[in-house]
């Protein structure tokens, strides 16, 4: 996922930072002692773990802000930069305390990013088959309709927050759609909607603890084992449209190709 033709102190410091991620996220899981049933992890190791994300996100973008992809880089660490601050909002570690709807701000202008990004660098790419991306989001739309539906609307007095998450629903939807896809059409990009997916997969667990009062042993564990390897899968598909964008320039695979 990170770059094979990167200089080789900055794919060290890459992979260092991709290490220092999984360490805090799957060690934070598998030595925490929250001494709370619902997770193990600490707090300060949930939100370093992404903190590592945002660093390598943001480097990914220096190493490649004068190359073709680099606005494809830049949309994908300010995305996950808002993400961090969603995580840092429910954690209620920022002024004003933990704020729900404030969270799903942030989140949203993070997919609102992620998906200007795939849009964006899918026309430079030339993966940009209307039928694909529109069967793809189409189909991730009906999904992310019926999950709101069956875990938060149904049975339920319908308050703001149940209504706010219905666009956040269909906006989660629509990252997993355009990603599905890129994906479709170039498999290397396979990753990064299977992380889109996970994305949301666990704010449909977080869902159901807020809206139906879902809960289970370590479900925020569960919650941030779906959530953060599926921003890392997000944020290092910036490596793979680079090295593509390599592989175009040494004319190994045709910077145009066949429509789906």
């Amino acid at each position: 996922m990170l770059y094979g033709t990167e200089r080789s102190w900055r794919k060290y410091w890459l992979l260092a930072l991709l290490l220092a991620w999984a360490l805090l996220l799957f060690g934070g899981f598998a030595l925490g002692t929250g001494g709370l049933p619902e997770h193990r992890m600490p707090t300060w190791t949930r939100m370093a773990s992404s903190g590592a994300l945002v660093a390598l996100a943001w480097s990914q973008w220096t190493f490649a802000r004068r190359e073709r992809s680099g606005s494809f880089a830049l949309l994908l660490a300010v995305g996950v930069t808002f993400g961090l601050a969603g995580d840092l909002i429910l954690a209620g570690l920022l002024p004003g305390g933990r704020n729900v709807l404030a969270g799903i701000a942030a989140f949203g202008l993070g997919h609102v990013c992620y998906i200007g990004a795939v849009v964006r660098w899918s026309g430079r790419a030339g993966l940009d088959s209307a039928r694909a991306r529109w069967t793809a989001v189409s189909a991730w739309l009906a999904v992310g309709a019926v999950a709101w539906y069956l875990v938060v609307f149904r049975g339920q007095e319908a308050g703001v927050l149940h209504w706010a998450a219905l666009p956040y629903a269909l906006l989660l939807s629509g990252t997993a759609g355009v990603a599905t896809g890129l994906a479709v059409q170039a498999r290397a990009y396979a990753p990064m909607a299977v992380g889109a997916a996970l994305f949301l997969a666990s704010d449909l667990i977080l869902a159901a603890q807020l809206f139906n009062d879902v809960d289970f042993r370590l479900i925020g564990d569960v919650i941030w084992l779906t959530y953060g390897p599926g921003q890392m899968l997000i944020v290092t598909a910036a490596g793979v449209a680079r090295r593509r964008s390599a592989a175009w320039r040494s004319g190994r695979i045709d910077p145009q190709p066949a429509k789906v």
